[in-house]
């Protein structure tokens, strides 16, 4: 890695401040990775390479440990906090250079870089100001090198150690990011799936998959970024793989009582088209119509069940996923005894965080075990892989039977 000693155009990366303005994409610096050329100040070469602990802007730096992911990836990063005090007067703006280096790999450093700009603040306010960075890993260790500085040139600056590893018994997961790999973290939740190649070898798979974008609190005002990649991962794990050549996608959401989003026998799923209809959701308002209707979410579950089952339409598998729906009344077994049998079989992969303080089976759970579905309880990435690899087995077995293909590995 070769650092030129004259400066760079800087780009916003994700931050956050309690009390300023928005988060923006991570953003990777031009040039990072083996043989690259990454252009910075070579004063913040130097205090990168000296690696030496500076508090001129006083700061704190908590690193965050990387954590796997529902998408197969490990996320790791940091936390800063800053006096206000230290940032009073006229607006200022902060800088944040940071590089991550894999172990024994130095010239295959990720350089990364960030402003804030920064509103003028009182004389004698207090707290903190709080920000916070991100960068996905593959498996390894790795040593980062951080710096901030404002623009009276004060420095804080920190280095640490980072590792990306399986347990033992998640070992056979194969991760979207090879081993010793830094990338700067997915910026856009709904970005388009790049295209997949389809296995030609048999008839491709028709699924249709019914997902409750619902917050894992009912009461929750707000769909958290959590619960919303939690779910999002589950449908790109549909959607990569390459024995299914049409998809079916209801969205629909409990509280508001109705559909979001449907797409009906695609050839892959519109990921930004989904991402635009989820914005209509409004859970921080309750519909006084709605309010009026005693279990109408019971009859909405009821009817969408029902229609979705017996539409006629050919699919080889439905699968549901989504956090758990604790309705007063579940779904009438004698509704679901005219809708009879599906041809298909039907699944659930329940994201549950916390299934210890819920594990009883929810409306949902018990219209998939009537219709002699399975049900998966999804808390953790190993849960979606096992899972979904089950699930692909026993949708290829009762379509192929014994000339079924291995599982998938996703």
């Amino acid at each position: 890695m070769v650092i030129a000693m004259f400066p760079s155009k800087f780009t916003l990366v994700s931050g956050m401040m309690l009390w300023t303005a928005g988060l923006h994409a991570q953003v990777q610096m031009q040039g990072s990775g083996p043989g690259g050329l990454v252009r910075i100040f070579n004063t913040d070469a130097a205090i990168l390479e000296s690696q030496e602990e500076r508090k001129d802007l006083p700061c704190v730096v908590t690193p965050i440990k990387p954590v796997l992911g529902f998408d197969l990836r490990f996320h790791g990063g940091y936390e800063v906090s800053v006096p206000l005090k230290e940032l009073a007067g006229a607006e200022d703006l902060l800088t944040m250079i940071f590089r991550v280096t894999p172990e024994n790999r130095k010239d295959e450093s990720v350089y990364f870089s960030q402003r804030i700009s920064v509103p003028a603040i009182e004389e004698n306010a207090r707290g903190d100001a709080y920000l916070q960075g991100n960068f996905d890993l593959g498996e390894g260790r790795y040593h980062v090198d951080w710096l901030m500085r404002d623009r009276s040139e004060r420095v804080c600056s920190s280095s640490w150690e980072a590792e990306a590893s399986l347990p033992p018994k998640d070992k056979q997961l194969q991760l979207e990011i090879a081993p010793l790999t830094v990338q700067a973290s997915q910026r856009e939740a709904f970005r388009e799936e790049p295209p997949v190649e389809r296995l030609q070898t048999e008839a491709p798979l028709n699924v249709k998959v019914m997902v409750n974008f619902a917050p894992q609190n009912s009461r929750s005002a707000t769909l958290q970024p959590l619960d919303t990649n939690a779910l999002l991962s589950i449908l790109r794990g549909i959607a990569r793989e390459p024995r299914i050549g049409k998809f079916s996608i209801v969205a629909f959401n409990m509280q508001e009582q109705r559909v979001i989003y449907r797409q009906d026998s695609a050839d892959q799923i519109d990921f930004p088209a989904l991402g635009e209809a989820l914005q209509s959701l409004n859970l921080g308002t309750v519909d006084l119509k709605r309010l009026s209707q005693k279990n109408g979410d019971t009859d909405f579950l009821t009817g969408l069940i029902t229609e979705e089952v017996a539409s006629g339409e050919h699919v080889d598998a439905m699968i549901f996923t989504g956090p758990k729906v604790m309705l007063q009344e579940n779904v009438p077994p004698e509704t679901l005894k005219q809708v009879g049998e599906p041809e298909f079989p039907v699944f659930y992969m329940n994201y549950n965080l916390n299934p210890q303080a819920n594990p009883w089976r929810d409306a949902i759970g018990n219209a998939v075990k009537f219709f002699k579905g399975s049900e998966y309880t999804i808390s953790r990435p190993r849960d979606l892989w096992h899972a979904w690899s089950e699930i692909m087995a026993r949708i290829v077995k009762l379509k192929f039977g014994r000339r079924a293909v291995p599982a998938s590995s996703q």
